[in-house]
């Protein structure tokens, strides 16, 4: 049975998609929030931080916060940009032969102007189907004047036990190393998480594979240049108040971004990225 209802998660406004097949999603409002990936017959694909915190100017730990248009605290903005924390609404739902589709939208306010003066509209695309999830990002210069932004999908991937995961793909990528504040390449294929990593790849290519015992996810990207991979190791974890200290071991965030160079908007333009998973 399919279906596509507002309903609640965690107390928070949510949309849930549930394609023919079964394959689930569930996406708040609060954020434009992907928190959760059901795949048909599978389990939970994403890690939520259990400690995670919801509601007004909160921003959620897991799953897929939106970031835009601005990474991190690469320049004046709130820290991730402006739209993860506010709510947004949804515009479209409709199950199409296999998929469940869901589209919300951010439009910008005077809230959001205080920050960066411009008109925008953001919208998020998730579609599930099978093995399958799809989410799009689309943004578009509603305003007068052209801007340029930084956007990332933040992907939380649930991980059985990090340490024994492998993310195949990048090798010969160049990244930026913000915990060592160098530069290098990746030389080997496989990328190992043993403790705290939080590098930007740049030119990424447009899949990679996160492999662990039983388990094997392909991740796609598209209009992406860059991937982030981030967990926050032992000692960074200790020190976030909404992450239990040792579930570092049960995430890596694999994130679709475009972190180095920023993308230029002019008037009634619009730019569109998308990552995808098949589990």
């Amino acid at each position: 049975m399919s279906d596509i209802r507002l309903t609640e998660f965690r107390g928070q406004p949510a949309v849930h998609l549930r394609a023919p097949d079964g394959a689930q999603a569930t996406v708040l409002l609060h954020g434009g929030h992907l928190v959760s990936w059901v795949p048909a017959g599978g389990e939970e694909q994403l890690y939520l931080s259990p400690t995670a915190r919801y509601g007004v100017g909160a921003s959620v730990r897991g799953g897929v916060p939106v970031i835009f248009p601005q990474f991190n605290e690469r320049g004046p903005l709130p820290r991730h940009g402006l739209v993860r924390t506010r709510s947004w609404t949804p515009v479209q739902s409709v199950v199409r032969g296999e998929h469940a589709i869901a589209t919300l939208r951010f439009t910008d306010d005077m809230a959001t102007r205080t920050h960066w003066p411009h008109g925008f509209t953001a919208e998020l695309t998730v579609s599930v189907a099978g093995r399958d999830l799809d989410i799009e990002l689309c943004i578009t210069n509603t305003g007068e004047t052209p801007f340029d932004f930084h956007a990332a999908l933040h992907t939380y991937l649930r991980c059985q036990n990090v340490e024994k995961a492998q993310l195949e793909g990048l090798q010969g990528c160049h990244y930026e190393d913000a915990l060592l504040g160098v530069e290098g390449d990746q030389w080997g294929d496989v990328t190992a998480v043993i403790g705290a990593i939080d590098r930007v790849y740049h030119q990424a290519p447009r899949q990679l594979i996160l492999r662990e015992l039983g388990r094997k996810l392909l991740i796609s990207l598209s209009d992406f240049e860059d991937v982030v991979v981030w967990n926050p190791g032992p000692e960074g974890a200790s020190k976030l108040t909404d992450l239990p200290a040792e579930d570092w071991r049960h995430m890596l965030c694999v994130e679709a971004a475009c972190v180095r160079e920023p993308i230029t908007l002019v008037p009634g333009d619009e730019w569109a990225g998308r990552q995808s998973f098949t589990c």
